[in-house]
């Protein structure tokens, strides 16, 4: 079976550096911090929708831009200063790959990060492709990373799940016509009522039970 899993709020809780570099983004073009909640419900979408998000309506292209360069440069240099697994990611990777899983990353985060991060704590070989939001022309909700991932490990859509803690990754996982598992610890569950996935967790271990159920 091939799962497919989203990064930030699924498999890492990231939030305190994106908080961060996101604040520290505002501030350097002179404007005062958000609240990180707010923050929270900017992610999902990519590096370039969370800061032009984060610069709010009156900020033109150009600075856009500029932000989105200062952003990723910054959060580059600190994407692991606070950012750590979830509690029971390492057990549930551990044992899907002792029973021969197939698992990919599929993270609308810029691609060098997110296989800088999983490699920083220890899961980089556990993944046999680390997909980002630059990895295609098209970003999640698009499909072309789960129909890619499918192509390239020789997987049918009935043999491959997606699981991801927001709406994006249901909608994704749609849009592919694959099964998807949400999970209730990440940083947007609430979007699930808009868009309900066919099974939600509360704890990593309970996906080898979903799974076997399948």
């Amino acid at each position: 079976m091939l799962i497919i899993f989203d990064l930030d709020g699924t498999l890492i809780d990231s939030a305190r550096d994106l908080e961060i570099a996101t604040n520290q983004t505002r501030a350097h073009f002179g404007l005062p911090p958000l609240d990180p909640q707010l923050i929270h419900s900017y992610v999902g979408n990519g590096a370039a929708m969370l800061v032009r998000r984060a610069l709010g309506p009156d900020a033109d292209e150009n600075q856009v831009r500029d932000a989105v360069e200062f952003f990723v440069k910054y959060y580059r240099l600190h994407s692991l200063a606070n950012t750590k697994l979830y509690p029971g990611i390492q057990d549930l990777v551990a044992e899907l790959s002792a029973n021969r899983h197939i698992m990919g990353v599929l993270t609308n985060k810029p691609v060098r990060i997110s296989a800088d991060i999983l490699a920083g704590l220890g899961l980089g070989n556990y993944f046999v492709r680390v997909f980002g939001g630059d990895s295609f022309p098209d970003k999640k909700p698009d499909p072309i990373g789960i129909n890619t991932l499918m192509k390239e490990t020789s997987h049918s859509a009935s043999d491959t799940w997606m699981v991801g803690d927001s709406g994006v990754d249901v909608q994704t996982a749609r849009n592919a016509q694959v099964r998807v598992c949400g999970v209730a610890w990440g940083f947007q569950p609430y979007s699930f009522e808009k868009h309900p996935p066919d099974v939600v967790i509360q704890k990593p271990l309970q996906l080898l039970g979903v799974l076997s159920q399948a």
